[in-house]
């Protein structure tokens, strides 16, 4: 049972009993999962445009994609730093209005026939960088606007926006492409960050935010205690190999999935939006499972099933072949499949970091996971575009998918694979013992 402080926010606040009495908290939700709709609209949108417009090579997407996810890499650590000294709600309006002004320049340049693949490499680095901002800022916000005991299910709710997102923007965004064209699909993308801005420029709540002394240390400095509180614990450096072997893998073959829905089994892009898109409704089902199975079964139990099922999937997409009507149906259950256990993983992981790292941390913790995880993104995706190339679409799809074993395997030899029905308390005194399952 929470004690009498838990109805105090970490911020010292009044909190809700529920966090949807919160005004505040449905404001960073509703802003959260336009904005994740538009960032996974662009997400295909901007590849499509290359593959089927322009006639990208597989290199050529391998180049476009990464352009894309460079930012994570080169960007993620400063970014950390820069948002544990500034109001996250600051950071995420501007970033929204700057991905709205991308995404709107672009559809606008597609109109007049300016769209070619250097533009489409400008505006994929842009909404990349600004994306990088605004996911590190959404996961310190919520830890400065509820109570720790309330993380798990304010975690729960802010993934099954992100899973919602994960079904509608590639569905919309291939519709979009194929039905009417893709500087409409862009459009439609900066609408949502815009709707986005508007919503999150509504929180009222005045964070409370690490004081700022005369000579705030150097930006190096903040970005190296980052990495070192990191790397000194067992859970966190655990989570920063597994996302890193992950993410490589996922993106390497990503790039080659994008060639080899279109190209190899022929489908159209709004069958490709659908086959992307059908990690959302997983996703949303792994959200549910998120909030019940750990206390059933113990975290460790459920971290590593839901891995190696999510990541497993994609095993069977190379043996697929014939029409629409036959394939289409597989590669909705491999995605539904893939959904359900990464947002099971994704979930967890989280908590067990936002449990790990105190407050004045949290920015830093999460870029830095960010930087070592998503930051291999770029060469993943350069790789995939390679090995497409090299070894053609079905044998890549199959060594990629093979890879993404390799996250499992590195929770099942961590201390995370053994964890209980509770999540340790982080070390020390004070707010952040506090469990978020009391």
């Amino acid at each position: 049972m929470p004690s009498a402080s838990s109805a105090v926010s970490d911020s010292g606040r009044p909190a809700p009993s529920s966090l949807w009495r919160d005004p505040d908290f449905r404001r960073l939700w509703v802003g959260q999962t336009v904005s994740q709709l538009g960032e996974h609209t662009s997400l295909l949108v901007l590849p499509l445009f290359a593959v089927l417009t322009l006639d990208a090579s597989a290199g050529q997407l391998g180049v476009l994609r990464a352009v894309g996810q460079a930012p994570i890499l080169l960007l993620s650590l400063f970014a950390g730093a820069w948002v544990d000294r500034w109001r996250t709600r600051t950071v995420m309006v501007l970033t929204d209005a700057g991905r709205a002004l991308a995404l709107g320049a672009a559809a606008l340049g597609g109109l007049f026939g300016l769209l070619g693949l250097p533009a489409l490499l400008v505006v994929a680095f842009t909404v990349g960088a600004l994306s990088v901002f605004f996911d590190v800022a959404y996961q310190a916000s919520l830890v400065r606007l509820v109570r720790r005991d309330q993380l798990v299910r304010g975690n729960s709710a802010l993934e099954g926006s992100r899973s919602a997102a994960q079904i509608g923007g590639p569905a919309l965004g291939g519709a979009l492409v194929s039905l009417l064209s893709a500087p409409i699909a862009a459009a439609s993308g900066a609408l949502f960050f815009a709707l986005s801005f508007l919503s999150i420029r509504r929180i009222r709540h005045r964070e409370s935010i690490p004081e700022r002394s005369e000579r705030p240390p150097r930006i190096g400095r903040r970005i190296h205690e980052g990495l070192r509180f990191v790397v000194g614990d067992t859970s966190l450096r655990t989570v920063c190999l597994a996302s890193a072997a992950f993410q490589f893998c996922f993106a390497a073959l990503m790039t080659v999935y994008l060639l080899f829905l279109p190209r190899e089994l022929h489908l159209s892009g709004t069958e490709v939006g659908l086959a992307l898109a059908a990690t959302g409704p997983g996703a949303l089902l792994g959200s549910v499972l998120a909030a019940r199975l750990p206390d059933r079964f113990g975290y460790g139990v459920v971290l590593l099933s839901a891995a190696a099922l999510g990541d497993g999937a994609f095993l069977c997409v190379p043996a697929l072949h014939g029409s629409a009507a036959v394939t289409l149906p597989v590669l909705l259950a491999v995605g539904f499949v893939f959904g359900t256990g990464g947002q099971l993983v994704n979930v967890m992981v989280m908590a067990v970091r936002q449990t790990a790292t105190p407050d004045g941390m949290q920015g830093r913790a999460a870029a830095t996971i960010t930087f070592v995880g998503m930051g291999m993104t770029p060469l993943g995706s350069l790789l995939g575009g390679f090995l497409a190339q090299e070894w053609g679409l079905r044998t890549s799809l199959l060594v990629t998918a093979a890879g993404m074993l390799l996250s499992p395997v590195v929770l099942a030899l961590s201390p995370l694979a053994r964890l209980g029905r509770t999540l340790p308390a982080r070390a020390g005194g004070g707010r952040d013992r506090t469990p978020p399952f009391a």
